[in-house]
């Protein structure tokens, strides 16, 4: 261990900053009949929810438009945020141009370019967990049922 552990406020403070500054976030979801798949997808974070793309027929595609759950893993393994959220689906050209602009700016990655057609997963978060080493295991739970309990 290495340090005391960060108080809940700033373990927030910690978790909003990389939503705010990270490009890249670990995605797992299932198929229906529970095969677990794992891949990273650019994200985009408004405040509010996380913002991805990606082929409407690729595994993660189908698993998120099925389930409409996912666990989202941001950052290394001994400093990492854990999210469930829930998902919605848009086709490529449902949303504003201006939430797509930003999108595009902070992936630099355009997913209404490619040939393969995709679509937008809108997470919106309901469990976020954050910790960095067993003794940031206690207190670990930031959000719970949508709601931030620091």
């Amino acid at each position: 261990m290495s340090g005391d552990p960060r108080p809940g406020a700033q373990r927030r403070r910690d978790t909003e900053y990389r939503l705010r500054h990270d490009v890249d976030i670990w995605v797992a979801s299932a198929s229906a009949d529970g095969v677990p798949h794992l891949v990273p997808l650019s994200f985009d974070w408004d405040g509010e929810a996380l913002l991805m793309a990606t082929p409407t027929n690729s595994v993660t595609g189908r698993n998120l438009a099925v389930s409409r759950s996912v666990r989202l893993g941001l950052g290394p393994t001994r400093d990492v945020t854990m999210i469930e959220g829930e998902v919605e689906v848009f086709e490529i050209d449902g949303l504003p141009k201006e939430r797509i602009d930003l999108f595009v700016e902070g992936a630099d990655f355009d997913p209404r370019l490619p040939a393969a057609p995709y679509r937008w997963f809108r997470v919106t978060p309901r469990r976020i967990q954050s910790w960095r080493e067993v003794n940031e295991l206690t207190g670990r739970e930031l959000m719970r049922d949508g709601d931030w309990l620091v």
